[in-house]
């Protein structure tokens, strides 16, 4: 089972999340109010995240194409809402609703 370990605007929450779930559904499963305006589609990067240390496995085309229209990204910067967990992860979490001050959006599918 692959360990989290989230820094965000209220400290650092770490747990255990089942492997092969999506990232931003295990840090809102666990209280973390994650920003996914498209709903986990890959078009708005409002759920992204600087991945700190582990394997967030490869980048895929969606997330490479909108990715790549960001000019102010680290190049650890990942979507979230296309991160597959399988191993263990540490992360920052940029946007988070209440530090925003609007809804998080729709809960993303698995």
């Amino acid at each position: 089972m692959p360990n989290i370990t989230a820094e965000t605007a209220n400290g650092t929450v770490a747990f255990d999340d089942d492997g092969g779930k999506k990232l931003v559904l295990c840090l809102e499963d666990h209280g973390i109010d994650i920003l996914h305006r498209c709903g986990g589609n890959a078009r708005c990067t409002t759920c992204r995240v600087e991945v700190l240390a582990g394997d967030a496995g490869d980048i895929g085309e969606a997330e490479r194409a909108i990715l790549s229209t960001k000019t102010d990204l680290g190049e650890n910067t990942r979507l979230s809402c296309q991160v597959r967990v399988n191993d263990d992860l540490h992360v920052r979490v940029i946007n988070q609703a209440s530090v925003a001050g609007m809804d998080a959006g729709p809960r993303p599918v698995d």
